[in-house]
């Protein structure tokens, strides 16, 4: 068995698979060239791709801005009545000399590691009630 004789001959299926193959290279490079250059946050998720870069930079714009506007403090330098026991991220206790971050909207308290390996995944949201921050 096999395909009918009139399929192997088809120009128009051979056309449209390097028609879309071309058109999805195309894609892939704009959207390659979009994250390099810091415009990663205009692309809708399903388009942007992983980056090949260290883990260390940040993947967008966003997460550069959220990192300049939430201070990092001692968690010892707290002024809470009960302050939270561990970060909701790594579920590690807070020590006295631990750097952390406060979220803004919502009050939440985590490592600034943790936080800031959240927001270099693009979340813009708290990890633990998803607010924005």
């Amino acid at each position: 068995m096999g395909f009918p004789m009139g399929y192997t001959d088809l120009f128009l299926p051979k056309l449209l698979v390097y028609l879309l193959t071309v058109l999805g290279f195309i894609r892939k490079s704009i959207t390659t060239v979009l994250s390099q250059l810091g415009f990663g946050d205009f692309l809708e998720s399903e388009m942007a791709y992983p980056d090949s870069g260290s883990s260390e930079q940040p993947r967008s714009v966003s997460a550069v801005l959220i990192r300049e506007l939430l201070p990092v403090v001692k968690f010892s330098d707290l002024n809470e009545f009960e302050p939270p026991e561990n970060c909701a991220v790594c579920l590690y206790e807070f020590n006295g000399d631990d750097e952390i971050r406060r979220l803004t909207n919502c009050r939440h308290i985590f490592h600034r590691n943790c936080l800031d390996r959240w927001m270099d995944h693009d979340h813009k949201t708290c990890p633990l009630c998803r607010s924005p921050k």
